[in-house]
């Protein structure tokens, strides 16, 4: 079976600095995974290097099977990868129905001159749209607010909409940049069954950056682990949890001085 998304010994430096190093992970269909590390890992490197931001310096990128290397984001995300942000990037100004209605024009087949003379196949077009991204808006829970300003969406919410936004784009992949975030208990668990619950009903594989271990544990497949750069550790969350390497990444390496005294 061909994987949902690959990556292939991707290589990343910034002048001298070495972000990313020989990453290799495989995301199946319908796969949900886990990209995690401490601070300054490389893992948002990670998101914009597989969706086009920057451009490897050695590697390969698979999204079913085809080669996406040196393909610029938008047509990336057409041939089926979203992505979500860690800092929320919504356009505050818009309603919360125009910002998915926007990621939505990625899939439009209309064209400019259509739009421009309102064709009926624009008008049937933006019509199909609209009840789509009503659909979403309803699964995520937030289609009564629909024509609020994003920018006034309690801070959870805005989190769901842009989920949305991506989903609008009909992906096969879905990256998930930290999505509990700044959320409290209740919240963190209504996303953890919002995300499996979306892989269900869309049947998209995920990949996700966070730094709740308890969610990443219980919802993960499959995890990899990143410390400055370098893959570290990958496995199952049983063996990510007891493997000595993570264990040194996240809480330091013993002091051998104080074992010593001790």
């Amino acid at each position: 079976m061909t994987a949902a998304l690959e990556a292939r010994n991707l290589s990343l430096a910034f002048g001298g600095l070495k972000a990313v190093s020989e990453l290799s992970l495989v995301l199946e269909p319908k796969g949900l995974c886990g990209l995690i590390g401490p601070n300054g890992a490389g893992k948002t490197t990670v998101f914009n290097l597989l969706t086009g931001v920057y451009q490897a310096d050695s590697g390969d990128i698979l999204l079913g099977g085809e080669r996406m290397n040196g393909k610029k984001p938008s047509l990336i995300a057409q041939a089926g990868l979203a992505r979500t942000f860690q800092n929320i990037r919504l356009f505050g100004e818009l309603t919360v129905l125009d910002n998915v209605r926007t990621a939505a024009g990625v899939r439009a087949k209309s064209g400019l001159w259509r739009s421009l003379l309102r064709t009926p196949l624009y008008v049937a077009e933006e019509r199909a749209i609209v009840e789509r991204c009503t659909e979403l808006l309803d699964v995520l829970g937030i289609a009564h607010r629909a024509h609020e300003q994003a920018k006034s969406l309690p801070y959870g919410d805005q989190r769901r909409l842009e989920i949305a936004r991506a989903l609008a784009t009909e992906p096969k992949v879905l990256l998930l940049d930290e999505p509990v975030a700044g959320m409290n208990t209740q919240e963190k668990h209504e996303m953890r069954s919002l995300i499996e619950s979306l892989r269900a009903q869309f049947g998209v594989s995920i990949l996700l950056i966070e730094h709740d271990m308890g969610l990443v544990m219980e919802i993960c497949e499959h995890i990899t682990v990143l410390d400055h750069g370098v893959t570290i550790a990958a496995g199952t969350p049983d063996s990510i949890q007891s493997d000595p390497k993570v264990i040194e990444a996240y809480l330091g390496a013993p002091d051998e001085a104080t074992e010593g005294a001790a």
